[in-house]
């Protein structure tokens, strides 16, 4: 599986960016997709996912309402609609899929909010 991400970039405190994720390869294994974001000098930690099956999505505490994770089902595209962005948001973003025996990650896109 590959997945590549794209749509970072700088924005102005309150502003919005919508992050893309292409997944290609052996996606039918995949059950779960991710976002996650990795800030200078932090750990790498969980933003958002959506189950393949279907179910409600699920967010970290900081990101719940402004913060959108969904699928495109046409071409399985993951979204990440980001809205009201903070200086806190500011991180390199990565995509992940969890597959039956591995986990596979993005390249990841700098995601950089200015206050």
């Amino acid at each position: 599986v590959q997945l590549v991400e794209s749509g970072g970039g700088l924005v102005q405190a309150g502003g919005s960016l919508r992050l893309s994720c292409a997944a290609s390869g052996s996606t039918n294994s995949i059950s779960v997709m991710s976002w996650y974001r990795q800030a200078p000098g932090k750990q790498r930690e969980l933003v958002a996912l959506i189950i393949s099956g279907g179910g409600r999505p699920k967010y970290a505490d900081s990101v719940k309402g402004r913060f959108t994770i969904s699928r495109d089902n046409a071409d399985g595209t993951i979204n990440l609609q980001m809205n009201r962005l903070e200086p806190e948001d500011t991180a390199v973003y990565y995509c992940n899929a969890l597959g039956v025996l591995k986990n596979y990650w993005g390249q990841g896109t700098q995601v950089t909010v200015s206050s």
